[in-house]
C-alpha cells in the first residue's frame, strides 16, 4: 500500500517539477538577449527589475511550499512506523486507514497549494509583461 503511495507521489512531484522547468524555459525565451542601449534603456530595466522582485517572490513561495510537503511527509513517515504499536489487527487496520487518508489530504492539499501558486505566479508575470509592454 505505502509502496503505490510513495510512486504516486513521486510521479506527481515528477510532472511539477517538469512544468515549472518549462515554464521557465518559455519565460527565458520570451526574454530579449541583447540589452537595449541609448536613451530608451530605463524602461527595459525597470521592467527586468519588476520581473526579478517577482521571480524572487515565487521561488520563495515555491521552497515553502515544499518545505511544508517535506515537513508533513516526514511526519507521515513517523507515523507509519508507529503503526507497529497496534495491540490487536482491528488497531492496526485503523491506524492504517487513517494514515492513510491523512497522506491523501496532504497529498491534495500540497497540489491544491502548487496549483494556485501556479495561477498567481502566471498572473503577476502577465501583469509585469503587460505592464512593460504597454509603457
Amino acid at each position: 500500500m505505502f509502496e503505490q503511495a510513495f510512486e504516486n507521489l513521486r510521479k506527481a512531484t515528477d510532472a511539477s517539477i517538469q512544468m515549472q522547468q518549462e515554464m521557465f524555459k518559455k519565460w527565458m525565451g520570451m526574454w530579449p538577449v541583447a540589452p537595449p542601449t541609448g536613451a530608451g534603456m530605463a524602461e527595459p530595466l525597470k521592467l527586468q527589475k519588476k520581473w526579478a522582485e517577482t521571480a524572487g517572490e515565487i521561488f520563495k513561495k515555491q521552497r515553502e511550499t515544499m518545505e511544508a510537503q517535506f515537513s508533513t511527509g516526514l511526519r507521515n513517515i513517523e507515523e507509519a512506523f508507529r503503526l507497529t504499536e497496534a495491540k490487536d489487527p482491528e488497531e492496526f487496520r485503523a491506524k492504517t486507514i487513517e494514515l492513510w487518508q491523512k497522506s491523501f489530504e496532504c497529498l491534495r492539499q500540497a497540489f491544491e497549494a502548487q496549483f494556485r501558486d501556479f495561477q498567481a505566479m502566471m498572473t503577476k508575470w502577465t501583469e509585469v509583461v503587460t505592464k512593460g509592454a504597454a509603457q
